[in-house]
């Protein structure tokens, strides 16, 4: 199959990659550069495993076509971290306990990261609102909500952090 040429920025970095009309995002960023975070669950968009950011706007990755990324900036969930250092985002993830098998772990963080982009401090419900295409079977959401809402701010954290000063850190 022919190949048409496309640059896009992957977490910082311009890349120009031959790509087959028919590649998806999902399959660029996994097979293509090697960046295997970002996970494919359903292959039909609905589980959000596979979200990534475009342009700042959460797409499923598995549903948008490579094309559609020329000339764009995409950011995976390996671009949240600044080398070795965990996000605030991810950290506050692993200090709630919001991952258990981790499977859907890149889809969440990169919705929240989208909603923390644009909603600084949103409120619980936003925050529920912004991840509901996501789906997780292991963790019930609590945790999840309860390390967005940290990570944005501090003071609101979880009901153990208000209740004790952890600082976010759960035994």
């Amino acid at each position: 199959m022919q190949t048409i040429d496309m640059t896009v920025t992957v977490n910082g970095q311009k890349q120009t990659l031959a790509v087959k009309p028919n590649d998806t995002l999902l399959e660029v960023v996994r097979d293509y550069l090697d960046l295997t975070g970002s996970k494919e669950g359903c292959g039909e968009g609905v589980c959000g495993s596979c979200t990534v950011l475009l342009d700042g706007h959460p797409v499923r990755a598995c549903l948008t076509l490579a094309l559609e990324a020329d000339g764009s900036a995409v950011t995976t969930v390996e671009g949240l971290a600044d080398g070795d250092t965990l996000s605030r985002l991810q950290q506050s993830f692993i200090d709630h306990g919001a991952v258990q098998c981790g499977f859907c772990t890149p889809g969440m963080l990169m919705s929240a990261r989208a909603l923390l982009d644009d909603k600084p401090s949103p409120d619980r419900e936003t925050v529920r609102r912004a991840l509901s295409g996501n789906i997780c079977r292991c963790t019930g959401y609590a945790k999840i909500v309860d390390a967005v809402e940290h990570a944005a701010r501090p003071e609101a954290g979880c009901p153990d952090c208000r209740s004790k000063d952890t600082g976010g850190d759960h035994d």
